[in-house]
């Protein structure tokens, strides 16, 4: 009989919370007990996992005692918190917050690209902010064939990426649009139905949104390579699921449109839509549900030598959080010395 492990997730009943353990049975991740945690407003309430009813706990200090691993999607402040006591506890903890993706301890993975970073941790791991992640997983393969100078991104996020609140929000004022009547909005500075809004997350004094330097930032942590510049503008719209990017990169020496299509279709996570000539290419609609990040559009960027450009989709709460850190998980019990924490 093969091993199992006891796993928590904590901010359980929220929308990346639920999609974690839909993905822990989806992916049939071999887990003993199944643990649900949450902040006191949530405790006692209901959330599913494979055919059950799981029971959600408030979460405390002692939530971890016995866990093996925790993957943990309950904001900054739950994770600055809790990860730690759970590290020192023998639990190994998978963070989806943004706390501890820039801490030197903490390694920050994509399983795609740099999984042998996991061999570093003391017990937590971060896992990338949601685009972050969907934009290395399609520069990996070019970035290992001909190298990677620059990049520039502009991303099309959806509304779940705020969570289930930002998605209540644009049907609402969609509903009410429709309705000529007004739905001031709350969750977002403007309204977000039939809009577009250059605003996600805070604006630095550097005139980027925190939002877009994370986007530098952990580009550079996770290819280990501070030397690409990057330069990004993160974009709300009205789409519920699902986050497109359009990037353009210079690679350090040249290589054709084909090849890097080919290159991208051999990647693992990845599928290649590329067909325009037949309407093919990726869209959120068709990405919403699935696993895989999606590349289309692979073309010569004729304003520059060695310039390439792409359109990357993916779904945000699969991919770009839950799936991503359940992968995480199934890096760490393929070698059981991964389980082990050092986190004083």
């Amino acid at each position: 009989m093969s091993k199992e492990y006891d796993v928590a997730v904590l901010g359980a009943t929220g929308a990346v919370g639920r999609e974690m353990l839909k993905s822990l049975q989806e992916r049939g991740f071999p887990s003993k007990s199944v643990k649900a945690l949450a902040s006191s407003r949530s405790a006692g309430s209901k959330v599913e996992f494979d055919g059950r009813e799981l029971t959600v706990e408030e979460v405390g200090p002692g939530s971890f005692a016995g866990v093996d691993i925790a993957l943990f999607s309950a904001g900054s402040a739950a994770s600055l918190e809790y990860a730690p006591i759970a590290a020192k506890s023998g639990c190994v903890v998978v963070d989806n917050s943004s706390r501890w993706r820039q801490d030197p301890r903490v390694p920050l993975i994509i399983p795609e690209v740099n999984a042998n970073a996991i061999k570093k941790h003391k017990g937590i791991i971060a896992n990338p902010n949601c685009s972050t992640i969907q934009m290395l997983v399609a520069l990996k393969p070019i970035y290992d064939a001909v190298g990677i100078k620059r990049v520039v991104v502009s991303t099309y996020q959806s509304v779940s990426g705020t969570g289930q609140k930002g998605v209540e929000e644009l049907a609402e004022q969609t509903r009410q649009l429709f309705l000529s009547k007004d739905y001031p909005p709350k969750v977002y500075p403007h309204r977000i139905a039939f809009n577009c809004l250059p605003h996600i997350d805070v604006f630095e004094p550097n005139g980027y949104t925190k939002e877009e330097m994370k986007m530098v930032n952990e580009t550079h942590k996770i290819f280990d390579d501070p030397g690409i510049k990057v330069t990004a503008t993160c974009v709300r719209v009205p789409v519920f699921y699902g986050h497109s990017e359009a990037i353009w990169i210079e690679t350090g020496r040249p290589i054709k449109p084909e090849a890097a299509r080919e290159l991208l279709a051999r990647a693992p996570g990845i599928l290649v839509q590329d067909d325009p000539g037949k309407a093919v290419y990726p869209m959120a609609s068709e990405a919403s549900g699935r696993e895989e990040v999606f590349v289309g559009r692979i073309r010569a960027d004729n304003s520059l030598e060695n310039g390439l450009a792409m359109w990357v989709v993916a779904d945000n709460l699969k991919k770009g959080a839950a799936t991503n850190a359940v992968e995480i998980a199934e890096l760490l019990i393929r070698d059981p010395g991964l389980l082990a924490t050092d986190w004083a």
